[in-house]
């Protein structure tokens, strides 16, 4: 069986609510007028990119946004701030979390001065949840996985009143999610933004590592929507074990893996893909990949031990996905269908993304050791 799936998107965006929230987005605006904003480097990797025989390869990373490993703060910060002025007398937040989405949106509550309630699933590290509760957050850890979490969540808002703010999103649950997405947009606004004289992206193809789908799918949206057919190829790379788009593409519509959800990459160990980012998914992803464990812990390697004069760069499981899912299709052989869809070649530019740092310092530790 194959690793990857070909999509041949329409890219063709049509105007559901997601959508309009996107493009009415002011999260760039929002985020670069706060104390705390800081724009996260974008990392040329010149000896990785002649090892690997490519024209270049950068890295936008994400392992020091605002102080907390990793971006997913971008996406709460704004969705808060949203939400409160339509609704300033809300006292209590809650999500489900697998780690990063929980502490940012524990580090936003604070900035607001507002109570957060975090719920867990059974597989989150104890330092992903000491990491929580340092902001103040009240976090339960449920015997579930990430997805029955999600419900449980959602479930308890109803109960007791609280403000769901997910990053996944389902029938009847669609705006705040499409919030959170709209603020994920400032780091790409980051990287280029079209003009007259540069509508064309300075990037062949972008690797995006891929859990419920909001992120990669605010990603997908932004160079659709401002570069369209000058846009780059989009390659979403997902653990083999937790692998929701890879399947739905299969099924023709979005489902929950049968797949045994016992993989290192936290962050991207979820279930059925986000209603609101399957939308905009498959119209606008060129490509699906699934990379194993063993895989994306060599990529943590390679990004730790960097070549030549290539600067070291802290990423953790979920954050060298990108990196692992582009060397695993170079390993494909030369007449590889994935590798001509995508036009991979050795004058292409690469765009990755290193999501997150060591979100869990003893789980990174031990596997970028050299004795492992």
């Amino acid at each position: 069986m194959n690793d990857f799936i070909i999509n041949n998107c329409s890219n063709k965006l049509d105007n559901n609510l997601s959508h309009s929230i996107l493009k009415n987005s002011k999260s760039y605006k929002f985020h670069t007028k706060q104390h705390y904003y800081n724009k996260t480097p974008l990392v040329q990797l010149n000896s990785l990119s002649n090892h690997l025989c490519l024209n270049n390869i950068h890295i936008k990373d994400e392992s020091n946004r605002f102080d907390l490993d990793a971006f997913k703060v971008l996406g709460s910060t704004y969705a808060l701030y949203e939400i409160l002025i339509k609704n300033s007398n809300i006292d209590v937040f809650c999500t489900a979390t697998d780690g990063n989405h929980g502490k940012g949106l524990a580090w936003a509550a604070q900035q607001f001065n507002k109570k957060v309630i975090i719920f867990v699933p059974r597989d989150t590290s104890k330092n992903r949840i000491k990491a929580i509760k340092s902001y103040n957050a009240i976090v339960y850890q449920l015997d579930l996985n990430y997805e029955e979490t999600c419900l449980y969540a959602s479930n308890k808002c109803d109960e007791n009143g609280w403000q769901l703010v997910q990053d996944a999103s389902w029938e009847n649950y669609e705006e705040i999610p499409s919030l959170i997405m709209s603020g994920y947009l400032t780091h790409f606004k980051e990287i280029e933004f079209p003009t007259n004289s540069n509508f064309k992206s300075k990037f062949d193809i972008i690797f995006l590592q891929c859990g419920v789908g909001s992120w990669a799918a605010s990603c997908i949206w932004y160079y659709l929507n401002h570069y369209k057919e000058h846009r780059p190829k989009i390659v979403l790379v997902e653990p083999e074990e937790s692998c929701g788009v890879f399947e739905s593409f299969k099924n023709g519509d979005r489902m929950t893996p049968n797949t045994s959800f016992n993989t290192i990459m936290a962050g991207l160990n979820c279930g059925i893909p986000s209603k609101n980012a399957w939308e905009i998914i498959k119209i606008g992803c060129d490509a699906v990949i699934k990379i194993s464990d063993e895989e994306v812990k060599k990529a943590m390697r390679q990004l730790y031990n960097p070549i030549g004069n290539d600067i070291k760069i802290i990423s953790g499981e979920s954050g060298a996905a990108g990196l692992a899912g582009l060397i695993k299709v170079l390993d494909f052989e030369k007449s590889n269908d994935l590798k001509k869809h995508l036009n991979l070649n050795q004058d292409s530019k690469i765009l990755l993304f290193n999501t997150e740092g060591a979100t869990d310092p003893d789980n990174f530790n031990k596997i970028v050791s050299k004795f492992n």
